[in-house]
């Protein structure tokens, strides 16, 4: 079948996170799509630091999993390293990352996806859109091809009319050693489009030979790792590699500082906003002057492989300056560069532009993931490309969006906050961001979505099989723990020796397992208990679930009751082109900012920047008429 006269349900324009994601969500629907990427030996690139999760990145990574995403079963497979971070806060707070091996990790995504369904491959660079009556009809190639296409899905990443700077040098590129991609930005904003840029940066490559590890402290992966996805067909590391930490110091910020007057970030050449939470070295020592020091993580890129990534050392200055500079932080004597550290700039749609299901409001059937939205890191990509892949999919049929609420999953937060706050710097995710932490675990994300993706049609029996079982036996064990009653003698032992108070008679386990100083292990001596577990085979994971609903189940209950108020305004809706300047009873920048982003209920409308609790009451009046 020639690619001139086919017509593709779906076009994936980009290869990396956000098109991997974005193609497999699409053709595992039995959507026909086609993934065109300038270089099929870089699907799925690792461009910046070999590793995937981290906080609040951890439950994306575990959602797109819950919802039949490829992440965490590619992350799993290819990791190097296990680490469920901040352990010693509350189970909201905990987030998953792994170290992975960069080149296993591009080489697992290509082979999965290889074997995909509905899938096919074309290497060529998209230089332009079909467009017809405000609707997306298909592509343009450099090669001249006209591929045409009922939806098409652009995940460009850094690579429109990329640019890259290494101190006085600049050239085009959207990552070291590869060209930019340009055509498609001028096409959108000839047809009214907003667009703008942005910058990011990446830290010099290394030869970890040439380090000297007894002046760092060695970094170890988890002593029982666990792992992102929830199917069986992944394993738990049985080995690891360790990173390493050091230290910038003041004679490191010293020799940066020679460099300032040739670096783009200061000199003007670079214009655009940079990550604020993910700062170069040279804007770190900049704003933070007052500090002596900053953590620098050596991270290696692979089991067999002596490159290492230098995670805090991201910069743009002068190579004279970043070789110099990186060899009086403590271990870095003998270093030996790979390749130096770079920023680039690329142009990015700010997401204000979008619908809820990641489709433009401007050109039916054209739907923006990853970067070109504005958001940074690998994490926030694939979420944004699985949802997109699914709701083309689902465009082709005629099927109405899959949209997820803020108080459903982190990704719901993560959309909503692009195209309704929009944002003007990389946006990148935190716990913070969510009101509903308590709600969004990491443990949790395969109870909150697998049900939802086998209505799609994405996840398997076996997975939700797997979820019902979890949830059947969390309950069996915590109806179990509230009928149980156990003596004085088997209970105080365990107090006493927390330096609790005792009991003078018999009590429900339930009761004393809310205490917060106790945990479930403290408990592993009482035999009814014991037996209980082994006659109905519960593993780990639903002892997890349990000890939090012991310890959190009146903070869990407070979220869901405040979740399910603001879910009453979601279901209070706004009819769609709705014109605010006629309500003169809002506020001017409530009228504006409403009309700009043209919401789609009375909740989305109070998360708008500038529009107030007094503007939402006039609207819910309003509404009412």
């Amino acid at each position: 079948m020639s690619l001139y006269n086919t017509i593709y349900d779906v076009i994936v324009v980009g290869g990396g996170h956000a098109g991997s994601e974005a193609a497999a969500g699409s053709a595992n629907m039995g959507a026909k799509t086609l993934l065109i990427t300038m270089n099929l030996q870089n699907i799925a690139q690792m461009s910046c630091n070999p590793a995937m999760g981290g906080i609040a990145k951890g439950q994306i990574v575990r959602e797109i999993d819950a919802l039949g995403g490829y992440s965490g079963i590619v992350t799993d497979k290819t990791a190097i390293q296990f680490k469920m971070l901040n352990k010693s806060k509350g189970p909201a707070m905990w987030s998953p990352r792994a170290q992975s091996d960069r080149m296993q990790f591009a080489e697992c995504w290509r082979t999965m996806l290889e074997q995909t369904k509905n899938l096919d491959f074309y290497q060529d660079s998209v230089n332009g859109l079909l467009f017809e009556n405000n609707k997306v009809i298909g592509v343009k190639t450099a090669l001249g091809l006209q591929i045409k296409a009922k939806t098409v899905i652009v995940t460009a990443g850094t690579f429109l009319n990329g640019l890259i700077h290494i101190g006085e040098k600049t050239f085009g590129g959207g990552r070291a050693g590869e060209g930019a991609s340009t055509g498609i930005t001028e096409d959108l904003i000839k047809i009214g489009f907003e667009s703008g840029r942005m910058k990011t940066g990446t830290p010099p490559r290394v030869d970890g030979r040439s380090l000297d590890y007894s002046k760092m402290t060695e970094q170890p992966g988890d002593e029982i790792p666990e792992k992102f996805s929830y199917l069986p067909i992944t394993t738990s590391l049985k080995k690891q590699r360790s990173c390493y930490l050091t230290y910038t110091n003041p004679e490191v910020h010293e020799i940066l500082k020679e460099g300032f007057d040739r670096s783009p970030m200061f000199n003007g050449r670079i214009k655009s906003t940079g990550p604020r939470y993910c700062p170069s070295v040279e804007d770190k020592i900049n704003r933070f002057s007052e500090k002596e020091r900053h953590q620098i993580f050596v991270e290696p890129e692979g089991w067999n492989t002596v490159e290492i990534y230098v995670n805090g050392f991201s910069t743009s200055l002068p190579e004279d300056i970043q070789d110099k500079a990186i060899r009086a932080i403590p271990g870095f004597k003998n270093v030996k560069f790979f390749r130096y550290g770079y920023a680039i700039e690329y142009d990015y749609f700010p997401p204000t532009q979008l619908k809820h299901n990641l489709e433009t409001k401007k050109i039916e059937n054209l739907f923006f993931a990853g970067q070109i939205n504005g958001t940074t890191g690998y994490e926030e990509a694939a979420a944004q490309g699985l949802m997109a892949g699914i709701n083309a999919a689902l465009k082709t049929k005629n099927k109405k969006p899959f949209i997820l609420k803020r108080s459903e999953a982190y990704i719901g937060v993560l959309i909503d906050d692009l195209i309704t706050k929009g944002t003007e710097e990389p946006y990148r995710m935190f716990t913070s961001r969510a009101e509903y932490r308590t709600l969004l675990r990491q443990d949790n994300a395969d109870l909150r979505l697998t049900n939802k993706s086998f209505n799609l049609g994405l996840a398997s029996q076996e997975r939700l099989n797997r979820v019902k079982e979890k949830e059947l036996k969390t309950e069996k064990l915590l109806q179990f723990i509230k009928e149980l009653s156990v003596s004085k003698e088997e209970i105080n032992p365990i107090l006493e020796a927390k330096n609790l108070a005792c009991i003078n008679q018999s009590m429900k386990l339930y009761k004393i397992a809310t205490r917060p100083q106790l945990v479930f292990n403290d408990f592993k001596n009482i035999e009814k208990l014991n037996s209980f577990i082994r006659e109905n085979s519960i593993d780990d994971e639903i002892i997890e679930q349990v000890e939090i609903h012991l310890k959190y189940s009146g903070y869990i209950q407070k979220e869901k009751n405040n979740a399910d108020k603001l879910n009453r305004l979601e279901n209070v809706p706004i009819p769609s082109s709705f014109d605010y300047s006629k309500v003169k009873s809002l506020s001017y920048e409530a009228r504006e900012k409403l009309n700009k982003i043209q919401p789609t209920s009375i909740s989305q409308a109070s998360r708008i920047s500038g529009v107030s609790p007094s503007d939402i009451s006039v609207l819910l009046v309003y509404m009412g008429r």
